[in-house]
């Protein structure tokens, strides 16, 4: 593990000047998965479409200063995992020296939903490749429509809340469980808390670990969730302090909670902040609220089990 001072002061591998939103959680996430890499390491990225490839790709310029793939929304995981099996076959002909590491980005919804086929052959195989999903919880890039990822009761625009719908119905998607049994080498999930050591850690662990790797980061969209955008870091920490984004890991099968909050926080102190939540505090409307509480104790206390702790 290098001293964490010194992973701060690495090269920005991806540069200012790109479109994305002021406060975006996705170029945060993306700027310290890559000060994980090793600076004499050379990168590969795979870009899923979405917020991120449009905003910081706009041919012939280009925000990335490793080598970089635009995707279509569902085959980042496919294309990647063909990037590397090339890059082994040349390693062994010996016409590349340099070391290369894969990575590909995707948002929730080019990777919970339409390119999950593609992300879980690529994990099966167990290809030498970091997939980090950038998790907004909704298809952010494309208006605000709801994805698998999509928290019970959000106001998107394809679930609005109003007279006849209370917001989306539907539980959100645990991916990480999911890509978990997939049986890799290493999956984590994680957020930006305070120095983002352990999103640091957790990435450099994601990329130097031998086989396949996941990485699920929680990243807030101000316009999306409707937050105030210098509130960013508030956000992440009720998320982990209410237990609704949990940080663990799962090295080789063996499930480690990373974090257990001292008092656990009501579910209230995420979801009030959001404007997208905002139905949900109206007169009448507790009996939801109380069953959100009750899906994050009862997937908080599943966690506990897997972790044994």
């Amino acid at each position: 593990m290098a001293n964490f001072k010194e992973i701060m002061s690495r090269p920005e591998r991806l540069t200012g000047g790109h479109r994305m939103c002021a406060g975006c959680g996705g170029t945060i996430a993306v700027r310290n998965v890559l000060k994980a890499l090793n600076p004499e390491d050379r990168a590969v990225i795979a870009n899923a479409t979405g917020c991120l490839e449009v905003s910081t790709f706009m041919y012939p310029y280009t925000a990335w200063k490793d080598s970089y793939i635009h995707n279509a929304f569902e085959n980042a995981g496919a294309t990647l995992s063909g990037v590397e099996a090339a890059y082994n076959v040349m390693k062994r002909k010996g016409k590349i020296d340099d070391t290369y590491k894969f990575i590909a980005f995707g948002g929730d919804g080019g990777t919970y939903d339409i390119g999950f086929q593609s992300l879980s052959g690529a994990m099966e195989r167990n290809h030498d490749m970091v997939y980090v999903c950038y998790d907004n919880g909704a298809y952010m890039n494309t208006g605000i429509q709801r994805s698998s990822a999509t928290p019970m009761y959000a106001d998107t625009t394809t679930t609005p809340a109003g007279k006849v719908s209370d917001g989306k119905m539907q539980n959100r998607k645990d991916l990480a469980e999911i890509i978990a049994s997939h049986h890799i080498p290493y999956v984590a999930q994680t957020t930006f808390l305070g120095n983002f050591k352990d999103l640091h850690e957790k990435a450099e662990k994601a990329i130097y670990t031998k086989g396949a790797a996941f990485l699920n980061i929680m990243a807030p969209c101000p316009r999306g969730w409707r937050y105030p955008t210098e509130n960013i870091m508030d956000m992440c920490k009720l998320g982990v302090e209410t237990c609704y984004w949990p940080l663990f890991e799962v090295i080789d099968g063996k499930w480690l909670l990373s974090y257990k909050p001292k008092n656990k926080l009501p579910i209230e102190e995420f979801l009030k902040p959001q404007g997208r939540f905002k139905h949900l505090f109206k007169k009448g409307n507790e009996h939801l609220i109380e069953q959100f509480q009750k899906e994050v104790d009862d997937r908080w206390e599943q966690l506990l089990k897997f972790c044994e702790v």
